[in-house]
């Protein structure tokens, strides 16, 4: 038996998509200000304006985001718990490494309540604590320096800037790659991309003494379950 499981709520789908494009398009435009003989999708001019509008539209998106995460507490879905936290990661790790090609089963069933496995939620908490800052940072700097020279000169200058900056992001390149294939090894290879757009996803009945035992150790917000038999 299944059961038809709201897992993200249309503001996190929302955010989510809005983040994607925002960083696909902020790579594209830097891509073109990085090589502006070699790319000619865009003006130069154009890019770099596109560029820095998208970047204060994407502060605001991860602050708003930020709001909701905490005021609903949903940001516990990114915390690592610390009971098993070592085992688990290291099953899921195996798993990437080797179960997944041999059709093992997932070590560890998504819910409402848990979408994220010990390796996604270390990797979501480097990427939102410190390559997004690393990222806003740099680029706040780099245009204040376009009036205020002076300023750069006090973090290194213009060339380390850019470099911090262009290496963030092919971090941010990186990530995108594996978090693409990675949708890919739900249930099935459009499960995760599914639920990201219609919120829904069919999972596994829980068991009631499960569900239980999560509904005390942390919650999300308007979750609906629909048995689907």
């Amino acid at each position: 038996m299944t059961e038809r499981v709201l897992i993200y709520t249309p503001y996190e789908r929302f955010w989510h998509w809005a983040q994607a494009a925002g960083i696909m398009m902020l790579v594209l435009t830097g891509a073109v200000i990085h090589w502006p003989g070699s790319i000619g999708v865009l003006p130069f001019s154009l890019a770099v304006s596109i560029h820095n509008v998208l970047g204060f539209l994407l502060l605001i998106n991860a602050f708003l985001g930020l709001f909701y995460y905490v005021a609903t507490g949903a940001i516990r879905q990114y915390l690592p718990e610390p009971h098993d936290f070592v085992s688990l990661g290291a099953a899921q790790l195996m798993y990437y490494m080797r179960g997944i090609f041999r059709g093992d089963p997932h070590p560890l069933e998504k819910t409402s309540r848990r979408r994220l496995n010990p390796l996604q939620q270390i990797t979501y908490l480097v990427i939102l604590n410190v390559l997004m800052p690393l990222q806003l940072i740099t680029g706040l700097l780099m245009w204040s320096g376009q009036m205020q020279p002076g300023i750069l000169s006090w973090v290194g200058g213009l060339p380390l800037v850019a470099a911090v900056h262009t290496l963030g992001a092919w971090a941010f390149v990186t990530f995108t790659i594996m978090h693409i294939y990675l949708t890919t090894t739900g249930r099935t290879p459009l499960s995760n991309l599914i639920a990201m757009i219609t919120g829904f996803e069919t999972l596994p009945k829980s068991r009631p003494e499960a569900a239980n035992q999560e509904s005390t150790s942390q919650s999300t917000p308007n979750s609906i379950n629909e048995v689907v038999t």
